[in-house]
């Protein structure tokens, strides 16, 4: 019996529904026994060629193209078959069927998600920081975070990663040299200059570190909370944020009783915005509900929206209740304090945040620029790649080693094997990021939360 990665696979390759194309694809050591019997007869490599999938009775399934890749040159790095035929989901499952049925033999079985790009790690043909920005870029919600996947993709971030272990590598080998020759007059450390290698490994680690902050803002986004108190505006200040109607307003307070979300985009980075019920005292048993799920939302969010309205702000209970919520907000998580309706004032009085109007758009430019700045945003450079929360743990990692190993260095031979030790350390955090150095469990999370077929 083969291993489970040893079997031959097949997959429906594009989203499941109706289209004008979808594609079967095939993956395994030799695809001759599916070629010849779904195609009845042999493929030119890499080119494609029109004809009849034929059933087992020799009836047709389908026209369409049918292109060989043989191995190595192919995705997954193993002799891979692609059948497009027209996208209607019965045609893909009789397609699909009949090449189980063509290579039952070899036991080629449905592949589970994301392992044709899982082959195609193992097999060497991309790393993992690769492989990951194959479904970030297919997940993309943003322009920026598309070409961002694509620079990753591209290799650009396991580039970065590669000349920082190097560099690494380089370091050890001096502190190695010492160890191992301790009786030598020569001292391997300063000759070769190891406090100032240190000093710029760690200065294109702050580099590289701060690109791929950026880019896991763009990949993942930040989540943002309007919060206050009933007919503040906070469900007319998310209609001008998305530029739609998406929430209804109403002068009614309690109109909002449950949690609206919208994303949407500033700058490329996808913004989270929820907008939830009015926070007051003395709701009914349905707002209540409401309420309640509004300061749950509240403690996940990354910043928070206050929404005052001035309008109401010199009322003294007005000002009270905006200060018993302001009393319950999470002092971990970053508020914003906005303040609403400056079109209704003919003298806008002086506040502390940002004052602007939903109705007329008059101040949203300043607060999106407050809110990227909470979120850490630069202005997108073009350099910028992809990143996950998983690779900024790992650097996170590597600057730690690196500062307990200047420390050691500090102290030169008295803690030469402590030095060592922490250098080895960060490399194995940086190859984490690449797949150099991974659990197997790592591997099986990361690519089962791909779409089945890629």
């Amino acid at each position: 019996m083969l291993s489970r990665l040893d079997q031959p696979i097949a997959a429906i390759a594009t989203a499941p529904g109706r289209g004008a194309v979808g594609i079967v694809r095939v993956s395994a050591k030799d695809v001759q026994a599916v070629i010849a019997a779904v195609c009845g007869r042999a493929l030119r490599p890499r080119e494609a060629t029109y004809l009849p999938f034929r059933a087992g009775d020799g009836s047709a399934i389908d026209q369409g193209l049918a292109i060989h890749f043989p191995a190595p040159h192919s995705y997954t790095g193993e002799d891979v078959l692609e059948l497009q035929a027209h996208g209607g989901p019965v045609v893909l499952q009789l397609l699909l069927a009949r090449c189980l049925e063509a290579g039952a033999a070899m036991q080629l079985r449905v592949a589970e998600p994301g392992e044709f790009t899982r082959r195609a790690f193992l097999n060497g043909k991309l790393d993992l920081a690769q492989a990951e920005a194959i479904a970030d870029l297919i997940d993309a919600s943003t322009e920026a975070a598309a070409r961002s996947a694509t620079r990753s993709l591209a290799g650009e971030f396991s580039r970065e990663i590669h000349a920082l272990r190097d560099a690494l590598i380089d370091l050890r080998m001096l502190v190695e040299a010492t160890l191992d020759f301790p009786e030598e007059e020569i001292d391997f450390l300063q000759k070769a200059d190891a406090q100032g290698q240190l000093d710029r490994l760690q200065a294109r680690l702050a580099r590289v570190m701060q690109r791929a902050h950026q880019g896991a803002l763009l990949r993942e986004g930040i989540n943002v909370v309007i919060a206050g108190q009933p007919n503040a505006g906070k469900s007319s200040l998310l209609n001008a944020l998305a530029g739609a109607e998406l929430a209804i307003v109403t002068p009614i307070p309690g109109t909002t009783r449950d949690v609206v979300r919208q994303t949407i985009q500033i700058e490329g980075v996808p913004l989270h915005v929820v907008d939830t019920a009015g926070l007051r005292e003395g709701a009914d048993q349905v707002e209540q509900i409401g309420i309640e799920r509004a300061w749950g939302q509240i403690e996940k969010a990354d910043a928070v929206v206050f929404l005052h309205d001035l309008t109401r702000a010199a009322s003294g209970e007005y000002r009270a209740a905006d200060e018993a919520i302001a009393a319950k907000l999470p002092t971990d998580v970053p508020v914003v304090d906005v303040w609403n309706k400056s079109d209704a004032m003919p003298v806008v009085p002086a506040h502390a945040g940002i004052q602007l109007s939903a109705k007329t758009g008059a101040g949203l430019d300043a607060l999106r620029r407050k809110l990227l700045e909470l979120a850490g945003w630069q202005s997108a450079p073009e350099g910028v790649f992809i990143a996950r929360e998983r690779h900024l743990h790992a650097l996170r990692r590597v600057d730690a080693h690196l500062m307990e190993a200047a420390a050691h260095l500090a102290r030169e031979a008295q803690a030469l094997d402590l030095l060592a030790e922490e250098l080895r350390l960060a490399q194995n955090a940086l190859s984490e990021i690449t797949g150099e150095f991974s659990a197997d469990d790592l591997l099986g999370v990361i690519f089962s939360r791909f779409c089945i077929g890629k």
